[in-house]
């Protein structure tokens, strides 16, 4: 199935859930947030959400500096 990352089209399984394509990035849970078509989801439903076809998936990574 293809979804929408960061705005670019990306092909996972059809029973992909969201951490799936979180570890598949190789980021983890704790430093992201995660926006599924315009709603941002708390970090306890990333292994709950299923992923859909054409779903547009933002991740936002903290990163800190100076």
């Amino acid at each position: 199935m293809n979804i929408y990352l960061n705005g670019k089209s990306e092909a996972f399984p059809e029973s992909a859930v969201l951490m799936n394509i979180i570890k598949s990035k190789k980021l983890s849970p704790d430093t992201i947030i995660v926006e599924i078509n315009g709603k941002i989801l708390k970090k306890n439903e990333y292994r709950l959400i299923p992923i859909r076809e054409n779903d547009k998936i933002e991740i936002l990574r903290f990163v800190g500096g100076g």
